[in-house]
């Protein structure tokens, strides 16, 4: 098994040494996809081996199928930078090159587990957030809009048991910012796919979304981390329905609270 690691990346200095030791060795090809970074990123890429590219910003999709176009092996690892194999799927992913698939066989799912404030996050909304991320070149693409792109795969995909490490957000504040930007993202791709919100919406949907987080799914075995987690997964999810709710009655974005 030939495997191209693909990464798309924006002043990502800070994560991108960790993402690539972790795949070192593995990889047949690394492409480094970067839309304008300034700071040391395309020096950490150059030191890993990495092709660097330049390809100004298209979107989540467009700038991931981009760099898909640019591989040149049999199989696809996608990665963003604030990712990492762990020591068990970089021992599955060493199995897999030395007795590769069937050819019936298009991917390979793997569970993505958080690192938040210090703890693994291995219940509630975040996990075990399965995803789809080695696969055969030709057989995968991503779809979507402004936020959640996915990729869509023809054929057989089987399950990895060994976890995709993600080091996402710094703490809580750097969490809800990011909330607050994909709220206003969502909100905006609803209202052009004309979804609309009632008055009872914001408040319904984010008291769902705790209850099924913290409550159903276990979200509270994880802790202080896993309490912040499901109070401010509601909160974005509050913050998207008012955003729609104001767009639907074509006033002013609502506050981000």
């Amino acid at each position: 098994m030939n495997i191209s690691f693909c990464i798309i990346t924006l002043n990502e200095e800070k994560n991108l040494a960790r993402c690539l030791a972790s795949f070192a060795g593995l990889a047949d090809e690394i492409i480094v996809l970067d839309s304008g970074s300034t700071d040391a990123t395309e020096t950490i890429a150059r030191q890993f081996g990495a092709r660097f590219e330049h390809q100004a910003w298209l979107g989540f999709v467009g700038q991931k199928n981009q760099v898909l176009s640019l591989a040149t092996r049999e199989w696809v690892f996608s990665l963003d930078a604030d990712e990492e194999l762990s020591p068990a799927l970089r021992a599955e992913i060493l199995a897999l090159k030395a007795a590769p698939p069937a050819a019936a066989v298009s991917g390979f799912s793997m569970p993505r587990c958080v690192l938040y404030e210090g703890r693994w996050i291995r219940h509630g909304d975040w996990y075990p957030d399965r995803l789809i991320r080695l696969f055969r070149r030709g057989r995968g693409r991503f779809v979507g809009q402004r936020v959640h792109e996915r990729l869509e795969i023809s054929g057989q995909i089987e399950a990895l048991p060994g976890d995709l490490h993600h080091h996402s957000f710094s703490d809580g504040k750097d969490h809800w910012q990011r909330c607050q930007y994909y709220a206003g993202l969502w909100s905006r791709e609803k209202f052009e796919s004309s979804k609309t919100a009632g008055v009872f919406a914001p408040a319904l949907h984010a008291a769902f979304r705790w209850f099924r987080g913290y409550i159903f799914r276990g979200g509270f075995l994880d802790g202080p981390q896993g309490w912040r987690i499901a109070w401010i997964c509601a909160r974005e999810t509050r913050l998207k329905y008012r955003l729609l709710r104001a767009l639907n009655q074509g006033g002013p974005p609502a506050k981000h609270t």
